[in-house]
């Protein structure tokens, strides 16, 4: 009976990885939005988010999850922007370390600049996670826009973020 049930786990687990790695989220289109949200720590994400703002699809831009010593200067010569746009539409969020806190800096500048539609930037392999950490922190009625960088990660990348997500929710679950 045990190992039937480990077996009937272990094949839930796979079923379920196997959805998550094959159906990870794509980039979004042209939509605007009033407001664009990167979430530091992978290739690509800050670009893409400058770009939308470069675009006109977005009026603001936070990024999250920024190390402390990065100024609004050395952001506009690395990325090579003008320090204009950087100066009236950037905001840098040195307070988070996780995607959770990323969550929560993101909703605090969502609330504070009263927001009703953001897009969210990070890897494709990371957005479910990071989704679901904003559901619980960001209000209901902001329209949340996924725009995943698209990279092809690592099979251990993989196994590593859908055991995050999974450990995630069951910590919900069981009420930690």
């Amino acid at each position: 009976m045990i190992r039937r049930t480990l077996a009937g786990i272990a094949l839930l687990w796979l079923i379920g990885f196997l959805m998550f790695a094959i159906s990870l989220p794509k980039a979004a289109g042209n939509e605007k939005t009033e407001a664009v949200v990167v979430l530091t720590g992978g290739e690509g994400r800050v670009q893409r988010g400058l770009d939308v703002l470069e675009r006109r699809r977005a009026e603001r831009l936070l990024i999250s999850g920024v190390e402390r010593d990065v100024t609004l200067k050395a952001l506009a010569v690395g990325y090579h922007i003008p320090n204009d746009m950087v100066s009236c539409c950037v905001d840098l969020g040195k307070q988070a370390r996780d995607t959770r806190s990323n969550a929560v800096e993101t909703a605090d500048w969502i609330s504070a600049h009263h927001f009703r539609s953001v897009r969210i930037v990070t890897n494709n392999w990371h957005m479910r996670r990071a989704l679901f950490e904003l559901a619980r922190v960001v209000s209901p009625t902001v329209q949340i826009l996924p725009d995943a960088v698209e990279e092809t990660p690592s099979i251990s990348i993989l196994f590593s973020e859908y055991d995050k997500y999974l450990l995630r929710r069951a910590t919900l679950v069981l009420g930690a």
